[in-house]
């Protein structure tokens, strides 16, 4: 299980990666159940926006958990936003005035048009991520990350997560092992389709955080390039 709870002399609160003193962006949420995992770990929300790229009726149809999620963020201050598209996410008219610690988009998915081994697919699944990286630079504040909660197993790993964060100026920072069970309560949704509401098995998957370069960083990045753990 993941670290939940635990409370500072300063009256911070953490769950894995993430802090009560971050501003924290979610994009592409499914059914919100990862936003409401980290407001009930926080104790609020009023750090936190939370975007989908259905509108608010198309989320209620796919989703039988989303209203219950809503509830639970709205009670917690979080602002939440519907009818968010990554690639234009930084033009936002209420997105485009604020910067933030955390961006977070877990598992981007283009859609299910193809089966995911076949080239079309995968770069129908990079100009999502494509998308989301261009934008996330531009709303990250200084010393902040981007993370991306992706697959590393084929034919995912042919997506090339971290080529693509270096391409538009981000630097991997780290790479973690994900699992859902150090989120209580978050449920990855399968998102189109007419099993839109079911999960999916995550299998080998990592949370890759990336940042702007520091000289520093930036060695780093090229030895774990070097040291073979960046993506095979």
């Amino acid at each position: 299980m993941g670290t939940i709870n635990l409370e500072n002399n300063n009256g911070e609160r953490r769950i894995q990666h993430y802090s009560s003193s971050h501003r924290i962006l979610l994009v592409g949420e499914g059914d919100f159940s990862f936003a409401a995992c980290l407001a009930r770990a926080f104790g609020s929300a009023a750090n936190m926006v939370a975007t989908s790229l259905d509108s608010i009726e198309m989320l209620l149809v796919k989703y039988s958990g989303a209203m219950a999620n809503l509830i639970a963020l709205e009670e917690l201050g979080c602002t939440i936003v519907h009818e968010v598209d990554a690639h234009f996410m930084s033009r936002h008219h209420l997105l485009n005035s604020y910067s933030f610690d955390r961006i977070v988009f877990n598992f981007p998915h283009a859609g299910f048009f193809l089966r995911e081994h076949c080239t079309y697919q995968i770069e129908l699944h990079k100009n999502v991520v494509r998308g989301f990286l261009r934008n996330a630079y531009d709303m990250l504040k200084e010393n902040g990350e981007v993370h991306i909660t992706h697959k590393t197993s084929y034919p995912f790993s042919k997506w090339k997560i971290v080529e693509m964060a270096n391409e538009v100026g981000l630097v991997l920072l780290d790479q973690v092992p994900f699992s859902r069970w150090d989120y209580p309560g978050y449920e990855n949704k399968k998102g189109a389709g007419f099993q839109c509401d079911e999960t999916f098995p995550v299998g080998a998957c990592s949370t890759y955080k990336f940042r702007k370069p520091t000289y520093d960083l930036l060695f780093l990045s090229h030895m774990l390039s070097q040291m073979h753990v960046i993506e095979f």
